[in-house]
Parts: C-alpha cells; sequence; structure tokens
C-alpha cells in the first residue's frame, strides 16, 4: 500500500449536507515510538492495547457552501467553542486534502467531547484525531460509495477494509499515535519483518496469537499531573533527529516487539512486565539524554513505581507499570488480580495522585459508528 492508494477517484455522488457521529479511544503503548520523520513516519514500530473507556466521541455536521477556495469549519468541545483547537485542524486539513478533496467544499461544525477531563493529563489527540477522522471516511464513503464498491475486488467486505485502513492513515497524519485507536485489542504502527502486513503509514490489527492471560487486561491511570506538559510530544520526537542514542533506541524497539511476540503467545507475563516497564522508562530516558534535555516524570511518579516494585516484591502480583510521554502512570494488570490491585491502588497510590484522581480502563475493541 502506498499514499497514492489513498487518492480518490473523482466523486461519483452528490452530498448537500449531514452528520457522522463516531467514538474511538485513547490507546497505551507497550513498545513505545519516540522519533518520526517528514509526515508523521514513525523511526520504529511500535503496538498498544486499545483502551475502552476512555475514548472521544465527536459529531461531525457539515454543508455545502459557495466559496471553496479555503477550509471552513468550527470546533466545540462540550458545548464550549474552541478556537483555539482551530490551528491544529487546519493543519491537518492541509495534509490530508489530496487524500480527500472535498475538504473546501463544505463547512463544518466538528462538536467533540471525551469521557475523560480534558486536562486530566490522558492525550486525547489519539482518541480526538481518530474520531475525527472516521467521520470524514464515512462522508467521503458516501461520495463514491456506488463506484467504489464495483470497484474493489472482493466487494462490501473488502471495502470495508480499506475504509479502516485509509482512517488509520488519516488519523495518522493529525496525530501520530491516533493510527492505533480505530481497531483493537492490539495494533501494530510500523513496518516490522515479523509483522505481515504492518506499515508505516497506518495501524493493523495484531495479527497473532494471544494468551489467555493477556485477554480483558486492565489499566488503571493515574493522573498525577493534569497540567500541560512543559514540552510537547512533537518537540520531544524532533528531539530524537541527532540524538547520540537514537539509532540503539530504534533497534530496540524492533527487538523489543519480536520478544513480545511470543511473550502474548506463551502468556508469560514476567517477560511481560519485564519488557514493557523497560520501555517506559527507555521512553524517559531519551528525554532526559535529549539536547535540550527534559524530565516529564515527576517525584510522585517516582514513588507510585517504587511502591508498584515493593508490592509486586511482596505480594507475588503480576502488576506492572507503563508511562506515555507525561507524569502520569499506567498500572496494567490481568482480569484475575483486578480486585486485589485495584485495593492495592485505593490503599497505597492514591495519595500520590492530584487530587486523587484516577480513571480505571481496560482493554476495548475500537472505534464505533454511533449514528449517522
Amino acid at each position: 500500500m502506498t499514499e497514492q492508494q489513498f487518492i480518490p477517484q473523482p466523486y461519483t455522488n452528490s452530498v448537500e449536507n449531514g452528520s457522522f457521529t463516531w467514538s474511538s479511544p485513547s490507546n497505551i503503548a507497550l513498545v513505545k515510538y519516540w522519533g518520526k520523520k517528514k509526515d508523521q513516519i514513525p523511526e520504529n514500530p511500535s503496538i498498544s492495547f486499545t483502551l475502552d473507556h476512555c475514548k472521544t466521541t465527536t459529531i461531525l455536521s457539515f454543508s455545502k457552501k459557495e466559496n471553496q477556495d479555503s477550509f471552513s469549519f468550527e470546533v466545540f468541545l462540550d458545548g464550549e467553542k474552541k478556537d483555539d483547537f482551530k490551528p491544529k485542524i487546519e493543519t491537518f486539513f492541509k495534509r490530508i486534502e489530496v487524500y480527500l478533496p472535498f475538504l473546501k467544499t463544505y463547512h463544518f461544525k466538528i462538536e467533540t467531547s471525551n469521557t475523560f477531563p480534558h486536562s486530566s493529563g490522558i492525550a486525547s489527540s489519539a482518541s480526538g484525531m481518530s474520531a475525527l477522522a472516521l467521520c470524514l471516511m464515512s462522508m467521503e464513503k458516501e461520495l463514491v460509495l456506488n463506484s467504489a464498491l464495483s470497484k474493489v475486488e472482493g466487494g462490501k467486505e473488502n471495502f470495508e477494509d480499506f475504509f479502516t485502513q485509509k482512517a488509520s492513515f488519516l488519523a495518522r497524519l493529525g496525530s501520530g499515535s491516533a493510527c492505533r485507536s480505530l481497531e483493537g485489542d492490539l495494533v501494530v504502527w510500523g513496518e516490522h519483518e515479523n509483522v505481515v502486513g504492518s506499515s508505516d503509514l497506518f495501524g493493523v490489527k495484531y495479527p497473532f496469537e494471544v494468551h489467555q492471560n493477556f485477554k480483558n487486561y486492565h489499566d488503571t491511570i493515574l493522573l498525577v499531573d493534569k497540567g500541560e506538559k512543559q514540552v510537547s510530544s512533537t518537540v520531544g520526537h524532533n528531539l530524537m533527529h541527532g540524538h547520540a542514542f537514537a539509532g540503539e533506541r530504534f533497534k530496540q524497539a524492533r527487538t523489543n516487539l519480536s520478544h513480545l511476540i511470543n511473550v502474548l503467545k506463551e502468556g508469560d507475563l514476567d517477560a511481560f512486565i519485564a519488557l514493557v516497564e523497560s520501555e517506559a522508562l527507555t521512553l524517559h530516558a531519551m528525554m532526559m539524554t535529549s539536547m535540550p534535555y527534559f524530565i516529564l516524570m515527576k517525584p510522585n511518579t517516582l514513588e507510585i513505581i517504587n511502591k508498584i516494585w515493593a508490592y509486586r516484591q511482596e505480594s507475588g502480583s503480576k502488576v506492572c507499570f507503563t508511562l506515555d510521554a507525561g507524569a502520569n502512570v499506567h498500572v496494567l494488570y490481568p482480569e484475575k488480580e483486578s480486585g486485589k490491585v485495584l485495593e492495592f491502588i485505593k490503599n497505597e497510590l492514591v495519595g500520590y495522585c492530584q487530587n486523587g484522581h484516577y480513571i480505571s480502563d481496560k482493554i476495548g475493541f475500537g472505534a464505533k459508528l454511533i449514528n449517522n
């Protein structure tokens, strides 16, 4: 698959107005992507758990307009107009216009809401951009449906596969990790020699056997710091250019993904813990050894990590942690331990969260069309 295959033929249908509503979840990477090339291409492959409760719902309403020289849209979060979101959407539309040439034909109203507080420190770009990309693909489906179905080998089923691929491709151009949010429960993004069908252009469902140990896995997100990060992920990714350890890090990620395939198949929880925690700490090690260097972990992040290590040592639990590019801690644990680990979290870890806030989530299975 190449970028050219996502450029559509002239549209055969005409649509005056309408709306689509999609919900799409966030995701948490097990093998991290940190560092990217031009056009949101990852320097290394990654794999993530799709979440269930942490999601964005987006309503995209559209109507044809006379002046088709520029993009026209308004953005709302929880019913409140958000003009400060517009530059990011404008950049997104510019990147994807060649693949969705109808964008200047319509005025859009984008109404979005999250199941988690926008200021919670949970990255909403993955869920938000994937939901918006799906709404836009639903529009294109209306514009090309009859001709597209007749041209796609395998008919409707294969067209739906193409729909998901292109939506993931578009979402990536808005926020890299957004391409991993459309499906579940595990998604791979980035070309990897051991994952057939993997691509730098879009995420793909993890194609291999997964042991029962990893079914219905839980993720409790401890909100250590709800403030805006002092260094954005975009800036952090760019600092990998010329980073002293970048080349070895990219090799390490590829190797770790290869190892994880067997870990997930065999149900080896100890190997899973070692790999996932190492990946989290390596991500932050890259930040601390960038030039300029920076630290996104907070003192309470480290307190939580040490508490998890001590609890695991004392109890034999298979609980572990991972981190995104921020201070919050994702506590991962098997379904069968959910009662005991939640009790541990409430008794030992909640005190390190800002205002005692945390979010209980688990593995989910991707985005959903709500109505059209």
